[in-house]
């Protein structure tokens, strides 16, 4: 768009019309899915799950189509209710994607075989517990 059609354009619309106009697509109506991952990291390999985390799986995450978020979340207390997270949980992994479909292409790809492992390795049970979310 050239900057003459940008000024008309400008005039026509009201500022938040205008930011409406460049705004990125809107993601797809289905809702997207989050997946849990409850982890028992070694405290001794905390630091090497942490580095792996931030310097290889998730920007490699983040590349894929579909991706919305990712977090690495550290358990600090439970607040209320029970029971408790069963023994050694100390990490709680949490990935959106647009839907489950692209979050397996991801899952499937040879980056993913590789970095994910870099975490895995990490933890000291690895009948760790998943949970594939919808959000709402």
């Amino acid at each position: 768009m050239n900057r003459r059609t940008l000024l008309k354009l400008g005039a026509l619309l009201s500022g938040s019309q205008l930011r409406v106009a460049f705004a990125a697509p809107a993601r797809s109506s289905t809702h997207a899915i989050v997946l849990y991952c409850d982890l028992a990291v070694d405290p001794a390999r905390e630091q090497e799950m942490l580095d792996a985390f931030h310097r290889y799986f998730k920007p490699a995450a983040e590349k894929f189509d579909g991706f919305i978020d990712l977090k690495m979340l550290k358990l600090r207390q439970v607040v209320q209710g029970g029971p408790s997270p069963k023994g050694g949980i100390n990490y709680r992994f949490q990935l959106t994607y647009e839907n489950e479909e692209k979050r397996q292409l991801w899952i499937k790809s040879a980056v993913h075989q590789k970095v994910w492992p870099l975490i895995e390795n990490t933890v000291t049970d690895k009948g760790y517990l998943v949970l594939l979310t919808d959000s709402r």
